[in-house]
């Protein structure tokens, strides 16, 4: 299932600018255009995050943040104007997750929200998941492979627990290298292309039952198989993703 996001900012451009953005990557939106409309909104489809502007009428977003923390842990990522340092540090101070500055680039923006939502869901997610004749131990970094520990580089780890995490969906390049390299890395499409290929030879006929493989024109993604070839569910160990 998508995740929801909840955007509560009375700038009518900015608001539908971000919904725009946000539902091509998946996310299904929600907006309001005022404190005590997002609260009304928050209580009423409980999203999985809140983009919360600080100045707004009515109900502004430090109150509303407020009401917010006091029911729920929902992460928060508050929008606030350049140098409006006092409501940023006070917006953090009452539990919002991060903060970005208006005006944003909207990959900024993308990135930002997964990785919040990333660190949320890792709280919650299984350290270890299990599939046939493999392992992905995320907290020992330990991939096991028919019973033997194989030796693989962190980063290949971190990009095969990403995809099993969420099995049969598809990443894009971006996307991929947004939440496993983070944002701030200056690569390009190519590095997740050269670790999918390490990650397969590596693991290359361990299991009929699973397979990282490529959606031409789109990315990757970490297919379960019923071991002649059809798709299967994903296992209840492995949690969807946005």
């Amino acid at each position: 299932m998508p995740k929801t996001i909840l955007i509560v900012e009375d700038d009518v451009n900015i608001r539908e600018l971000l919904q725009l953005y946000l539902s091509q990557e998946g996310y299904q939106i929600e907006t309001a255009g005022d404190g005590l409309e997002g609260l009304r909104a928050f209580k009423r489809i409980h999203p999985d995050l809140v983009l919360l502007d600080l100045m707004m009428p009515v109900m502004d977003g430090t109150q509303t943040m407020r009401e917010i923390r006091a029911i729920s842990k929902t992460p928060v990522i508050i929008l606030t104007a350049k140098g409006e340092t006092f409501d940023k540090v006070n917006g953090l101070e009452l539990g919002a997750d991060d903060y970005i500055t208006k005006p944003f680039e909207m990959r900024e923006v993308i990135a930002r929200i997964h990785a919040v939502l990333r660190r949320f869901d890792s709280e919650e997610a299984p350290k270890k998941l299990e599939f046939d004749n493999l392992i992905i131990d995320k907290e020992s970094y330990n991939i096991v492979v028919k019973g033997e520990k194989m030796e693989i580089p962190p980063k290949e780890i971190e990009l095969l627990y990403f995809l099993a995490s969420s099995p049969n969906r598809v990443f894009t390049r971006a996307q991929l290298l947004d939440d496993v390299w983070g944002f701030d890395y200056f690569g390009d499409t190519r590095t997740v292309d050269v670790h999918v290929k390490r990650l397969r030879e590596k693991l290359q006929n361990v299991s009929p039952q699973w397979e990282i493989k490529t959606v031409w024109g789109v990315g990757y993604k970490f297919e379960l198989l019923d071991g002649s070839g059809e798709r299967q569910s994903q296992p209840e160990n492995a949690p969807d993703k946005p």
